[in-house]
Parts: structure tokens; C-alpha cells; sequence
């Protein structure tokens, strides 16, 4: 049999061990796998038992339209396993039944990912000479357009107040240590912008609380990346001890890439309170840990959620669900609004201007609106124009005034002055009385 007659669905098998391997050394994190395994799921129902040299560029071209036909849950994902038993009547579990087979809008950034993911697995083929570098897919993948929704100012401080309420309605001691977790990492989340799973990476070694003057006294110490560190670290920190600033300096890693972010002098308040109640706290430990001590893989997705409905803040203005991305969107959009240079912006938060300024270019208006409106006042009409409005409105009130001293006074209303104006010019008013004595 020849070598290219192999289905899709063993080569991308192939493809994942792969990247196993890598996570096993450290290239990629263990996440990025697990993720790329999920988007090889998807694709197999698409095109996994075709044989790998029968996909041809239509199948490409058209996976855009497959995956938005079945949704988040294409045929063939639930098994027998994952579904309940019947609870109720037969057409209460008919009506359950519809409901989990209905598929739900799958986002772009998903459709995105997957189509990467394809273009990948089909480059390794190629690269393992199973199909030629032809059959490889060009084109583009889909560009993802939805943004995900930030908190205002306004549900920030609901999420604070509400979040703070939630945690004190704990009925166990499990459940208040659940909470008080989840409502420090969403302090923590909000005030640095870390990625989720940056955040998941932390270690307690990663966590440095310092001073700017420490950071940046003597020539020595006055490195390119620690001025830059104390540059941006210049406004947002508290002031503790005179002219010294108190800032916390994070080692994070993510997405195969390792950086260096700050952050003000409350998120070292809101660690060292997670350090107080974490069940572990050595220095290769994580500083997000479970309830067990381990590394979270869904602890806080899931009590972030749990949040969110207690706060009634699930669902932004535009009716998406949040997730724990939303902090890292919202901490860009408030430092954007609050005058933060973009190329600053973009390395506190490892990524680029470009990604910057696609997904948050509708805070440039209100972030520039003193440059915007320089020298603009209240909206004028042109000069003649306007001369000309005030001579008519001033010959129309010398008319009126006539047309008043003219008019006899009835009978009893001496002593009374003028009747007053209605919002049209006339008195509806007294147009309504007269009438209504005309019919009597």
C-alpha cells in the first residue's frame, strides 16, 4: 500500500504526539496541547477518515461554512455516556434531547484556531512526504471579529461590591475558601492583564515586590528594561514610603513565550492575602493553586463563572457570555482610556501594536478626545446666517409685542398681566378655555 494512502485522522494522530512530545520538554505548555487536540476532534468529523491525499483545497475553502452550519457541537461529539438519564416524562426528555443536539454559534477565534491547526497538520504531511507541498492550503484562515466584551467603570465597581457579598454568603468553610480564591484572582486578573493561563504558569517564585528607587539606584542597576519597567510602573503605583513607589514585578509565561509585566502596589496587597490562605506556598508552587494545592486546570474558569451569575454580569451589553478573558480586556481598555502609550501598552501585556489597535481602537476617541476637540466650543451657525436668525427673532417678538398692546383687556381680567406663552408660541391653554365656553 502506498504511503499517502493514509486517512487524515492517523496522521493527525501523528501530528499530536508530536506535540506531546514537545510539551513534555517544555517547547510548548501542556495546555497548548490539550487544546490542539480539541480542534483535531472537530476537524476529524470534517474531513478524518478521507484519505490524506484526497483533500484538496475546497475542503479549505469550505470549513468556514461546515463548522458555522453545525456550531459548537457538531454531530457525532455526544455520546450515550455524557447523556443524562431520563428525569421526567417522555417529552420532557424529547424537549432536553433537541435542546443538546441544537447547535450553538461558534466563535470566530475558535473557527480561527481550527483552521490553523488544519493548515499545520497538512504542512507535517507534507513535510513527512505523505502529499506534495501543493496539497498544503493557502489562503488565510478566518480573521476573527469578535471582541470580547470589557467591564465599564461602572460594573467594575458592581463586580467589587457584589463579588465581596458573594464570598460572605458561603455556607462552608470549603466553599468561603473557594470564593475568597476566586475573588483575589479576579482582582489579581484585572489590575495586570495576564492571560489566563499566564496566570495558571505563576509561581511563587515568579512574584517580586519591590520599590522603583530599589530597581533603578546606580548606574549598575540602570539597565534599558528596569528604566523601562519603572516608566511604566510611574503613575499606577501607591506611594508608601515618601518618594519611594511600591510595585510588583511578575515573570509570566504563556503561549510559548516568557515576559516580564508590573503592576501597582494593591495587586501586592491581593497576593500576599492569596498567600495567607493558599494551601501552598513555596517557591515552585503555584500561586493559583486548587483547593488541593495542585495546578488549576478549571477551578477558576469554573468559580469565575459562578460569579459572574451571582453579580449578574455574565453577559455583556452585546449578549456574549464573559470569561476569565474579559479582566485582560478590561485592564487594556482602562489603560488605553487613561492616556497609556499603545507600544507601552503592548509589552506590558505581550503582544503587539498592531493586535493593540485592531482590538482596541474604539477607546482611541476617548482616549484622544482632548486632542480631538481642540479648539472645537459649542456648535455655531455661520455668521451671516446667524445675524440674520437674530433679526428675524427680534422683529417676530416687536410684532408680537404689538399685536398684545392692541388687544382688549376681557371683562374681570383686570389686574391680571399677560397670559403666558404655550411651547408653540400660541395659548393652547386659553384657546382650549375659550372653546370650552363657546360650547357651554
Amino acid at each position: 500500500m502506498p504511503v499517502f494512502n493514509r486517512p487524515f485522522q492517523d496522521i493527525a494522530a501523528d501530528y499530536l504526539k508530536a506535540q506531546e512530545a514537545r510539551a513534555e520538554v517544555g517547547e510548548i505548555t501542556k495546555d497548548r496541547a490539550t487544546v490542539v487536540a480539541t480542534a483535531i476532534r472537530t476537524l476529524n468529523l470534517y474531513v478524518g477518515p478521507l484519505q490524506i491525499h484526497a483533500i484538496g483545497q475546497d475542503k479549505w475553502d469550505n470549513y468556514v461554512i461546515w463548522r458555522r452550519k453545525h456550531g459548537r457541537r457538531p454531530s457525532g461529539w455526544l455520546t450515550r455516556k455524557y447523556r443524562k438519564k431520563p428525569e421526567h416524562s417522555k417529552n420532557d426528555e424529547e424537549q432536553k434531547d433537541a435542546a443538546q443536539k441544537a447547535p450553538k454559534p461558534v466563535s470566530s477565534w475558535t473557527i480561527r484556531h481550527e483552521m490553523i491547526v488544519f493548515r499545520s497538520i497538512m504542512t507535517y504531511a507534507a513535510n513527512r512526504k505523505f502529499i506534495p507541498q501543493s496539497h498544503i492550503p493557502k489562503g488565510d484562515a478566518i480573521k476573527a471579529t469578535e471582541r470580547r466584551e470589557e467591564f465599564t467603570r461602572e460594573e467594575y465597581r458592581t463586580l467589587h461590591t457584589k463579588g465581596r457579598a458573594w464570598v460572605k454568603k458561603a455556607k462552608t468553610e470549603r466553599q468561603k475558601w473557594c470564593r475568597d480564591m476566586t475573588y483575589l484572582y479576579t482582582l489579581v486578573m484585572c489590575n495586570t492583564g495576564m492571560r489566563p493561563p499566564e496566570a495558571k504558569n505563576l509561581l511563587w517564585r515568579d512574584v517580586s515586590i519591590t520599590t522603583i528607587d530599589k530597581e533603578t539606584r546606580g548606574k549598575e542597576n540602570k539597565s534599558a528594561e528596569v528604566q523601562f519597567i519603572a516608566a511604566q510602573a510611574q503613575g499606577a503605583a501607591e506611594d508608601t514610603q515618601g518618594d519611594k513607589r511600591r510595585i510588583v514585578i511578575l515573570n509570566v509565561r504563556g503561549k510559548g513565550k516568557a515576559r516580564r509585566l508590573v503592576a501597582p502596589a494593591n495587586v501586592a496587597d491581593y497576593l500576599e492575602r492569596i498567600h495567607k490562605i493558599a494551601k501552598v506556598t513555596g517557591p515552585d508552587d503555584h500561586v493559583f493553586s486548587t483547593s488541593e494545592g495542585k495546578r488549576d486546570s478549571f477551578f477558576y474558569a469554573r468559580m469565575v463563572r459562578e460569579m459572574f451569575i451571582a453579580t449578574g454580569l455574565l453577559k455583556g451589553p452585546a449578549g456574549t457570555e464573559r470569561s476569565s478573558y474579559c479582566f485582560r480586556h478590561t485592564y487594556a481598555t482602562l489603560r488605553l482610556s487613561e492616556g497609556v502609550n499603545d507600544l507601552m501598552l503592548a509589552e506590558q501585556m505581550g503582544t503587539s501594536v498592531q493586535i493593540i489597535q485592531e482590538h482596541y481602537g474604539h477607546i482611541h476617541p476617548v482616549k484622544n478626545a482632548d486632542r480631538i476637540l481642540l479648539g472645537m466650543h459649542a456648535w455655531e451657525l455661520p455668521e451671516g446666517e446667524s445675524e440674520s436668525m437674530d433679526k428675524s427673532a427680534a422683529g417676530n417678538d416687536r410684532v408680537n409685542a404689538g399685536a398684545a398692546a392692541r388687544k382688549p383687556v376681557r371683562p374681570g381680567a383686570a389686574g391680571k398681566g399677560p397670559r403666558e406663552r404655550g411651547p408653540g408660541g400660541d395659548n393652547a391653554k386659553g384657546k382650549k378655555i375659550r372653546n370650552s365656553k363657546t360650547s357651554h
